[in-house]
């Protein structure tokens, strides 16, 4: 992605006026352009688009999140945050540095509302959404009536891509917080407190921002295909149906309706003939990944000579490296590993044994690792290193730029084995649209891919259960940023139901306060806007 400098970035903190907190949200750099002279141009209209892109993966305009957009407490991009907020507290990933990188509380399960990723993620979250809405309200048809009609064609595509990006920011406060200010390209920038949404509220507005842009014959959808990384009309079905799935977490209450829907959204995504399974599921991982275009339907693009982050690929490869055990560092193409987590053994112990599973996905360094803690979580000599994300080319040479350890490494936000698998459970949840023979056989696809077409790994009618679907989705998708909703949706997370080691900081485990389900809004905004709470906390 391109990275540019644009003085628009600082409505930010008019968008949200008083509903956040200035200190925590200075805004740097500033230039001495305007909005006018960057809208002078439809040229310049791409650009913008691409920093919206860019705001999930890089933390500035410099190298690695120098030259910070936001002063934020962990000085970090957004995508590394999401990821220790859907990881970290889950049976996936065990933290080394604890006290170093602010990770005890989520670990343990215990944040409040100072946590730093906690709040970190929230200010970066509602940053996008104000990129969006700073560049919604320069795509008026009004205002781009001055450029040719060629232009102005482009620029309502771009502008149905903002629309689907605060779509994807609200959809994931909704997932986070079930809460937040209620802003758009319309609201007042000056001497407003936004109206707060709930999670019903939020869902509402997702779904019928995303269903205009999956709309045919309407110049306000988004176009059939596009470019790698950008937005499309399966791309917002996708998330259609991650929202529909999870529509009784987020409205509170079941309604099989929306599972039908979840089926109808998934049917949409399985019938493109440009989408199918890749082959080699170690290849949807490494730093050829952006050429998975018929499974990876979404990803942070991340590109380790133009746009160096400490978040996203290089995040997960480089933390998933040991720096005190005998692995290679050069093995995932990396100059040097930085030990950061470790995969629990609840989650490696779903593909049985290790050392003689046929399941392509097990990928896990176990030299000298104990599979299970016998004490403390941050003794990297227990639980065994996360092997899925590479550094390595589709050759088996390490991507450019390792030696400052970036990786070239894009994050799947979206995957068809996801939508296989989220039409599946829509089914066993009482969903119509699909029948169970049919869900099985998508279930099936996808282990007859991890097993590289051995008929042993499908499994029966009687083993296809909404257990089972929990299971294989660990399998599936660990370190996809999904677990923590997986858990929730199954009410698992907080409950007696599934205990895992050091959940609720005890070394066997134990259930936790239902609070913990939703983490708080940040203490600075519920100060500064009276329309938000946090009941729980």
């Amino acid at each position: 992605m391109k990275k540019i400098n644009i003085l628009t970035i600082i409505v930010w903190c008019m968008t949200l006026v008083a509903s956040s907190c200035t200190d925590v949200l200075d805004q740097m750099p500033t230039t001495e352009d305007t909005s006018k002279d960057v809208y002078a141009e439809a040229a310049n209209y791409k650009r913008v688009l691409a920093k919206i892109y860019a705001s999930y993966v890089l933390a500035g305009q410099g190298q690695g999140g120098d030259n910070g957009d936001l002063t934020s407490i962990n000085k970090q991009d957004f995508s590394r945050g999401y990821f220790n907020l859907q990881e970290a507290a889950t049976d996936e990933v065990a933290n080394t540095w604890l006290s170093g990188n602010n990770l005890s509380d989520l670990t343990y399960i215990s944040w409040d509302a100072k946590d730093s990723w906690v709040s970190d993620s929230y200010y970066w979250l509602f940053f996008n959404i104000a990129l969006c809405n700073e560049f919604l309200r320069h795509c008026s048809d009004e205002e781009i009536a001055r450029f040719s009609e060629a232009e102005q064609t482009e620029i309502r595509t771009f502008r149905s891509e903002a629309r689907f990006m605060r779509s994807f920011s609200y959809w994931m406060v909704l997932d986070l917080y079930r809460q937040g200010p209620k802003v758009d390209e319309n609201t007042p920038v000056i001497g407003y407190i936004p109206e707060a949404y709930d999670g019903i509220g939020m869902f509402d507005f997702i779904e019928s921002e995303l269903k205009e842009l999956v709309a045919e014959g309407v110049s306000s959808a988004l176009p059939a295909t596009n470019e790698y990384g950008r937005a499309s009309k399966p791309v917002a079905w996708a998330l259609l149906a991650r929202l529909y799935l999870n529509s009784a977490v987020y409205r509170g209450n079941v309604d099989t309706k929306y599972y039908t829907e979840c089926i109808t959204a998934c049917k949409q995504v399985i019938s493109n003939p440009a989408f199918y399974l890749e082959p080699e599921y170690a290849k949807l991982f490494n730093a050829d990944n952006h050429k998975r275009t018929h499974e990876i339907l979404f990803a942070m693009v991340c590109d380790a000579t133009t746009s160096v982050t400490w978040g996203g690929g290089t995040y997960i490869i480089c933390g998933s490296c040991g720096n005190s055990s005998t692995q290679d560092p050069a093995k995932y193409g990396l100059s040097n590993g930085w030990g950061m987590f470790r995969a629990r053994g609840e989650m490696t112990a779903k593909f049985g044994d290790i050392a003689t599973t046929k399941d392509s996905r097990a990928m896990f360094y176990t030299d000298g690792q104990a599979q299970f803690f016998t004490g403390a979580i941050d003794n990297q000599a227990e639980g065994y290193f996360f092997e899925k994300f590479s550094n390595l080319t589709d050759e088996g040479v390490a991507a450019s730029n390792s030696a400052a350890t970036g990786c070239s490494t894009d994050y799947p936000l979206l995957r068809l084995a996801d939508i296989y698998l989220m039409a599946a459970e829509a089914q066993l949840r009482g969903g119509t649209g699909l029948s169970r023979t049919e869900a099985l056989e998508l279930v099936n696809k996808v282990r007859l891919r991890a097993y590289n077409q051995d008929e042993s790994g499908k499994i029966s009618d009687s083993d296809f259960t909404l257990d089972f679907i929990l299971d294989e989705r660990a399998r599936e998708l660990y370190l996809e940023s999904v677990r923590r909703t997986d858990l929730i949706r199954f009410n698992k997370f907080v409950s007696a139901d599934y205990i895992w080691q050091w959940k609720g900081a005890v070394l066997d485990g134990r259930a936790v306060n239902k609070k913990y389900n939703i983490y708080p809004i940040p203490d600075t905004d519920l100060t500064a806007n009276p329309n938000l709470h946090n009941p729980l906390y």
